[in-house]
């Protein structure tokens, strides 16, 4: 019985020992990992900002194109509708 009271809490200390070192070991590699993926962002996003000139004139290019467009519809259905309302008018004149 004095054996087990003896060994047990020796492998316990023994085992929590190698538990907290592993776990020391784990804490600093993950620290490193954290470190190695925080240079990997920063050197993305430098990147992504150096595109945002880029991507602002694509923009503007768009909106004028969907501008132009838009008043190049509005023309041509304004011009359609004008045409339909002097064919009723011919038609109501006829009937009348």
């Amino acid at each position: 019985m004095d054996f087990v009271n003896v060994v047990l809490p020796l492998i316990l200390y023994t085992l929590g020992i190698i538990l907290l070192l592993v776990l020391i070991i784990l804490g600093i590699r993950l620290i490193q990992v954290i470190d190695k993926m925080e240079n990997i962002l920063n050197n993305v996003e430098t990147k992504v900002n150096t595109l945002n000139g880029v991507f602002s004139l694509i923009s503007k290019a768009t909106d004028s194109v969907s501008l132009i467009s838009d008043a190049m519809i509005g023309t041509i259905t304004s011009f359609i509708s004008k045409i339909f309302r002097k064919n009723n008018k011919k038609e109501e004149d006829i009937y009348e």
